[in-house]
């Protein structure tokens, strides 16, 4: 009997498997949410073997076209397919990405499959120990496939590095999909993975998925707690959830979220609080509707398609108000506590073969005195307390993603916005780095494409700590807006 998994349907599955997935070739496989293939496999309609292969089978033949999956492990992949398929025959109790295939972002260490960092300094480097994120992630029943491409050491919002190159955009193969996690983003637009991890301090989960057509979650920090940072109170940086649906957000984020007690920002609620339904009324609910951020510079495409959205709010039920909290000294503290954890992170290491923005970035924290520092902090609260305030009146505070759409993928960061310079290769990323300087909860969704036929994405902010409320308007906008997948053209 041949060892396809895609030959042996009955066997496995059952007849009635055999008849779904003939109608289901591995493409329309592949486009299936999370939770419906979740299902599926709890159905035992679909098996994680075939969803693997279906998945696999995607990246050989998209993959080459956009560089998002830049290691693959097949082999090991199959051998934890098999055991999940083994274990749901014996009856064994089932995890919530139970089957459903994943690759990591490549910033997260996994055992045994090349961990590189997009830096030549780890070309080769294989980690002899899974990141605890991983073995959360293993642990809920997902299957680990390989690697998503990153920027080096994930510093900047566009997906290149000396070790794989760029990752492109998949609505223009001559734009960047974003970053840092634009693997991860292009990988689920693209029908390799159904959902995918991601990180981000100043939009590196939000800026990809509005690139790429996608949801993109920065939780609050310690959501997602991170027991192995160096710097255990750095709160800049988080973990999080990326999918094509705000359902599919929730659904990994039950699995990436909850309590460790070896992590200090840690918050307390369990994974399982994300699963519950996301619907909720919204009539009534006071909803800021952003100007410019204190004066920011804005692409006019994205901020004509972000505007044309207001109705679907004010349609929700929603009472819309232009206004938006006062983020005076957030440049300071951000690229100040930035470049801090630059230093700290890199210490000790050989700067020469460093990209030049990084090298200079690390170069600049090296040089920062414990005034410096303790200014950035003190702005930094004050940030949060006028934050908190201004949230004390509205619910949610709605804005555009990113500053400009997705651009050239061979120019390292925008030198300008709407005619105006930016200073640094994070300078033009003001639009999410200012809410992660407040640490507020933010999530990224579709909000549709410029006349070029690129996405933008909008951005919904809700109050301290409140991520489940950051996903109910997230999925009531996804619903009323019913904004096109528009499966990319490869």
């Amino acid at each position: 009997m041949s060892s396809d998994p895609l030959t042996r349907r009955e066997t496995m599955v059952g007849v009635a498997a055999a008849s779904l997935l003939a109608a289901a070739p591995p493409p329309e496989i592949c486009r299936m949410t999370a939770v419906e293939m979740a299902g599926l496999i709890r159905a035992k309609k679909l098996s994680a073997r075939e969803a693997l292969a279906a998945h696999l089978k995607q990246i050989e033949r998209v993959n080459p076209k956009v560089n998002a999956v830049v290691t693959l492990a097949p082999e090991m992949a199959a051998a934890w397919a098999a055991q999940a398929d083994e274990a749901q025959a014996r009856g064994a109790a089932l995890g919530p990405l139970h089957g459903l295939p994943m690759a990591h972002k490549d910033l997260v260490e996994t055992k045994g499959i090349r961990t590189t960092f997009g830096s030549p300094l780890f070309r080769d480097n294989v980690p002899a120990e899974d990141d605890p994120l991983i073995e959360r992630l293993r642990r809920a029943g997902a299957i680990t496939m390989g690697k998503t491409n990153t920027p080096e050491f994930g510093a900047g919002s566009q997906t290149f590095n000396p070790v794989f190159g760029a990752t492109r955009n998949p609505y223009d193969l001559t734009r960047t999909c974003g970053g840092s996690s634009g693997g991860a983003a292009v990988a689920l637009r693209c029908g390799m993975m159904p959902v995918a991890d991601g990180s981000d301090m100043g939009g590196s989960l939000r800026n990809p998925a509005a690139f790429a057509n996608v949801v993109g979650f920065r939780v609050s920090p310690g959501r997602v707690p991170n027991r192995k940072a160096g710097m255990g109170w750095f709160a800049l940086s988080t973990a999080g959830p990326m999918a094509r649906t705000v359902g599919d957000v929730a659904l990994l984020l039950s699995a990436m979220a909850g309590p460790d007690g070896q992590a200090p920002l840690s918050l307390p609620e369990p994974g399982v609080s994300f699963a519950r339904p996301l619907g909720r009324s919204f009539r009534g609910v006071r909803v800021a509707w952003s100007r410019d951020l204190g004066g920011l510079p804005f692409e006019p495409a994205v901020r004509t398609v972000v505007a044309g959205q207001r109705k679907i709010f004010e349609g929700l039920g929603c009472v819309v108000e232009e206004a938006e909290p006062d983020f005076a000294g957030a440049d300071f503290a951000f690229q100040t506590l930035r470049a801090w954890n630059s230093a700290v992170t890199h210490a000790g290491r050989d700067l020469s073969g460093y990209k030049e923005t990084l090298r200079r970035e690390i170069e600049a924290g090296q040089r920062l005195t414990g005034a410096d520092l303790a200014e950035a902090e003190t702005l930094r609260t004050q940030v949060w307390r006028r934050v908190q305030a201004f949230f004390e009146r509205y619910e949610y505070f709605v804005l555009p993603v990113t500053q400009v759409a997705p651009f050239d993928v061979n120019q390292p960061f925008p030198t300008s916005v709407d005619g105006r310079p930016m200073g640094s290769y994070i300078d033009w990323m003001r639009s999410c780095w200012y809410i992660s300087t407040a640490g507020n909860p933010a999530i990224s969704v579709p909000a549709g494409f410029t006349a070029e036929g690129l996405p933008v994405g909008l951005q919904i902010v809700g109050r301290d700590r409140a991520d489940f409320s950051v996903l109910q308007l997230a999925y009531a906008y996804e619903q009323a807006a019913g904004v096109p997948a528009r499966w990319p053209e490869l």
